[in-house]
């Protein structure tokens, strides 16, 4: 009975510890004060793409955008076309991402990868037009150099060949058009895909959660520490998807 009352304590504490922990990282800003803000009256449109248990980073296929990203064509993978107007551009851990496209295909050791330490790769998808109307999607509104800050970020987190081009993995994607790729970083429980996004929104002088490793918390964190201060990111009021 000792020992069954032991194991039970274990369990309650580290329930408590957990909830505590996403709690706080949630409510804690990060940084804890608001950058400094560049003068310009120019904005630029990015947007935050969420599902229950991953975010992604959608940027405007714009001329610069697309130049910038020049790194990811190649012989099978090209974003030359007039139709693409998004460019979609995720983080995540390598088993789990390649081998799970829906939760039908799930299996045991990618999970427990992704539930401990793996290798990283980012995701790419060109798409067209996007409802930014849909219940998850978040369509923020920042400066040029935020914008260009965000940018910079996502393109650091591609692993580069010696000739500058990301690293494309042969035969990986989930369908037709989009590619997966070799990135920086190694992919923990602590450090997943929604703390990347949260990594990135940041450089673009944005304010997030202390630690985000959900969806949810970072949507949240987003509202509460962005809207003050005259930083005005959401420009037609709180919208929240995952084409």
């Amino acid at each position: 009975m000792r020992t069954l009352r032991v194991i039970l304590k274990t369990i309650a504490a580290a329930l408590v510890a957990a909830v505590l922990l996403f709690t706080g990282g949630a409510l804690i800003p990060r940084p804890s004060s608001f950058p400094e803000q560049t003068q310009s009256s120019l904005r630029r449109t990015v947007l935050l793409l969420s599902n229950p248990i991953h975010t992604d980073i959608a940027f405007p296929a714009d001329p610069d955008v697309l130049a910038r990203f020049s790194i990811l064509s190649n012989d099978t993978f090209q974003l030359s076309d007039p139709r693409i107007a998004w460019i979609i551009v995720g983080w995540g851990g390598r088993s789990f991402y390649l081998e799970t496209p829906t939760w039908a295909d799930l299996k045991f050791m990618p999970l427990m990868r992704g539930l401990t330490v793996d290798r990283s790769t980012m995701h790419v998808e060109p798409i067209g037009a996007i409802d930014t109307n849909q219940p998850q999607i978040e369509r923020l509104s920042v400066d040029p150099a935020a914008f260009d800050a965000m940018l910079q970020h996502t393109i650091d987190s591609f692993q580069m060949d010696t000739n500058g081009k990301a690293m494309m993995i042969e035969g990986a994607g989930y369908g037709l058009n989009d590619r997966f790729f070799e990135a920086n970083g190694y992919f923990t429980a602590l450090a997943g895909c929604n703390t990347w996004t949260s990594a990135v929104l940041r450089s673009g002088n944005l304010r997030t959660g202390l630690w985000n490793p959900l969806p949810q918390s970072l949507v949240w964190s987003l509202k509460q520490f962005n809207t003050a201060q005259g930083n005005q990111i959401f420009p037609s009021g709180f919208s929240a998807s995952k084409p």
